[in-house]
């Protein structure tokens, strides 16, 4: 049963990041636009269009029977065939699911942590600062694998037959990498910034408040 409720500026804040962080490096993951293909003019009843085709970690947006169409590429999941799917990037897709994991349960406990702050006489600011930097390794080890699978088949059919491992030939960087980036950059500040919302729920005002017996302790 919670006895205490805390909640501070600086832990709300990480709070906050905390869920920005995961939002942004999932919304990457889901999303076909980390590689986008040389544009195309089409020609349409409605007249030219310009079309990209792009690929995502386990998707993909082209032009079939006249229209654009996005979907899934791994239809087996890992057990796709690897010139479908390839290795790399079924590597990466394990890393970055690890990592959201991971990431994810973070959000809970900080979510928790305003009732919550430790789990077997550890902060569980702390624990969670750690699990977030394992996070972050986790997102860049799949960010990694992933450049590390640009020279696959798939890839080189949009990009040029040039592309190769961490080389995109014809090919640029879509924004849903650049949103991996941030989401990584803002794990690892989360990571770091675990420390000050633990020391802000165990400051001398916040034992003031409890010793005055307030249950509901709401400090900026």
């Amino acid at each position: 049963m919670c006895c205490y409720v805390i909640v501070t500026g600086r832990s709300l804040a990480w709070t906050l990041l905390s869920l920005l962080a995961f939002m942004a490096v999932l919304s990457a993951v889901i999303t076909p636009r980390w590689l986008v293909g040389p544009p195309k003019t089409i020609d349409t009843p409605s007249g030219a269009e310009l079309y990209a085709p792009s690929e995502g970690i386990y998707n993909r947006c082209t032009r079939l029977f006249g229209r654009n169409h996005c979907a899934n590429f791994n239809m087996e999941g890992m057990a796709t065939d690897s010139s479908v799917f390839p290795t790399f990037w079924k590597l990466s897709l394990f890393f970055m699911s690890l990592g959201l994991a991971i990431m994810g349960s973070t959000v809970v406990t900080a979510l928790l942590g305003c009732c919550v702050q430790s789990v077997g006489r550890k902060s569980i600011f702390n624990l969670s600062g750690v699990a977030q930097a394992i996070a972050g390794i986790a997102y860049l080890l799949g960010m990694i694998f992933h450049a590390g699978g640009w020279g696959a088949d798939r890839v080189r059919r949009i990009c040029g037959i040039e592309a190769d491992a961490f080389y995109l030939a014809n090919c640029s960087l879509g924004w849903a990498f650049y949103c991996a980036v941030v989401g990584i950059v803002l794990t690892f500040a989360c990571a770091i910034f675990s420390g000050q919302a633990e020391k802000s729920t165990a400051s001398d005002r916040v034992q003031d408040k409890m010793n005055e017996g307030k249950s509901l302790i709401c400090l900026v």
